[in-house]
C-alpha cells in the first residue's frame, strides 16, 4: 500500500494528464453528446516537498549547504571514475 501512495504522490508532484468525459443526455436518458478531452494537471510543489522528504532522498533535504557541496563533489568524482572505466572498457 505504501508504494501505491508514494506513486500517487510522485504523480501529483510532477504533474500528469488525465481524460475528462462530459456527456449530455436527453429527456429519455439517452446520450445526446459526448466529449472526451485530455486535461493536464500541473505539478504540485507541496506534493513534491512531501515526496522528497518521505523518499530515500529525504536525507538530502536535511543537509546544510556545506554538506550538500561535499555530496556534490563526491558524486562528481564517482561519475568521473565511472566514465574513465567505461572509456577503458571501450578501448580494450
Amino acid at each position: 500500500m505504501e508504494k501505491e501512495l508514494m506513486d500517487a504522490l510522485y504523480k501529483k508532484a510532477v504533474g500528469y494528464e488525465t481524460s475528462e468525459i462530459v456527456e449530455e443526455y436527453n429527456d429519455v436518458g439517452d446520450i445526446v453528446k459526448r466529449k472526451v478531452s485530455t486535461k493536464y494537471i500541473p505539478p504540485d510543489v507541496t506534493a513534491l516537498k512531501i515526496y522528497v522528504e518521505e523518499s530515500d532522498r529525504g536525507d538530502l533535504v536535511r543537509l546544510d549547504d556545506e554538506e550538500l557541496i561535499k555530496e556534490k563533489e563526491r558524486l562528481l568524482k564517482l561519475l568521473g571514475e565511472m566514465e574513465r572505466n567505461e572509456t577503458v572498457k571501450g578501448k580494450v
